[in-house]
């Protein structure tokens, strides 16, 4: 839990530092409604962030009597779309703390939300047009493109064949996708063969690295800017029969991930990057203490990422998370 404790460690500093007198009317807990908007649990990272956001919703409720906390999870960015305004109209949200399924495609829906006098904090996939929203709460996704840049390149000895699958078209994996180029320009030996979206998903990363193999000969390091995703890859990679490819490396810290991390039982999996699905839960409490108390939050609050190694995996391991 260590983790876990420097995170919610951070979070009290930031509360601290808040302290804007007379900010917003303080609401009584049973006149807040939040609204929690996720994306349903299609892999362990989304498995995680809905695990995450029940137990916000137990711990406050239980805290604070008469807080309503709605909890709803879409698979698609029209279904997200709907159920934003089922909890305007339906369960009469005044609070609303989103995890979008798109960024371009939610935003004009939460505009319409916040402009009804919601209070909004979006988490992780940040919309196109911040005045949408009045808080932002992610991950480091900068960190998170460039740490497996920087350890790549020294893995490779500044020299070499990669290939790369983001996420899905969101403004977080475009901050990931160019912090990691930016690495990138300065190995010009290193060349990055293509990228494509594998949607964070192991079977769609799995047709994505089975065209890759078709297509390139020689690969020499996998960046799959996911663990869900490093997982297909490899499914791919072991059918091929391929060789050339020395590294695989995920992202999000993913317990099984780790666990081979920790072990050192597979030679491909030697690294991986810290983003915990762990921020919702934070998101969801800091937003909600934050209305109780009548205060605003920050326009940005950033966790950060750290490289995990056989050093430190240790650190970095909750068996009994679902992520």
């Amino acid at each position: 839990m260590k983790r876990f404790i420097r995170v919610a460690g951070m979070a009290v500093l930031v509360m601290q530092a808040w302290a804007l007198p007379n900010a917003q009317a303080a609401a009584p807990a049973d006149k807040l409604v939040v609204g929690v908007a996720i994306p349903t649990a299609t892999h362990s990272f989304t498995s995680g962030i809905v695990w995450w956001a029940n137990q916000a919703k137990a711990e406050l409720e239980k805290a604070h009597p008469g807080l309503k906390i709605i909890v709803k999870t879409a698979a698609t960015a029209p279904e997200q779309a709907n159920q934003l305004q089922d909890m305007l109209t339906v369960n009469k949200i005044n609070t609303l703390v989103i995890f979008p399924i798109e960024s371009a495609s939610l935003t004009q829906p939460v505009a319409q939300v916040k402009n009804k006098g919601v209070y909004v904090t979006v988490v992780d996939r940040g919309l196109t047009n911040t005045e949408a929203q009045d808080a932002y709460i992610a991950g480091d996704n900068t960190a998170f493109g460039k740490l497996p840049a920087e350890y790549l390149a020294k893995s490779l000895n500044g020299k070499g064949n990669i290939v790369v699958l983001r996420g899905m078209p969101t403004t977080l994996d475009n901050e990931r996708f160019d912090a990691f180029n930016s690495v990138m320009k300065g190995h010009p030996d290193i060349k990055i063969l293509d990228a494509k979206y594998g949607n964070w998903n192991r079977d769609d990363a799995f047709k994505v690295m089975q065209d890759y193999l078709t297509r390139f000969k020689q690969i020499d390091a996998v960046w799959a800017a996911d663990d869900d995703m490093a997982i297909g890859v490899q499914k791919a990679i072991l059918q091929a029969k391929r060789t050339d490819i020395k590294q695989v490396f995920g992202g999000a810290g993913a317990k099984g991930a780790v666990k081979k991390i920790m072990d050192g039982s597979d030679p491909l999996i030697v690294a991986d990057v810290s983003y915990s699905p762990k921020f919702m839960y934070d998101a969801i409490k800091l937003t909600t203490e934050a209305r109780l108390k009548g205060e605003k939050l920050p326009a940005n609050t950033i966790i950060p990422s750290v490289l995990i190694t056989r050093e430190n995996a240790k650190q970095f391991y909750f068996p009994k998370s679902p992520f």
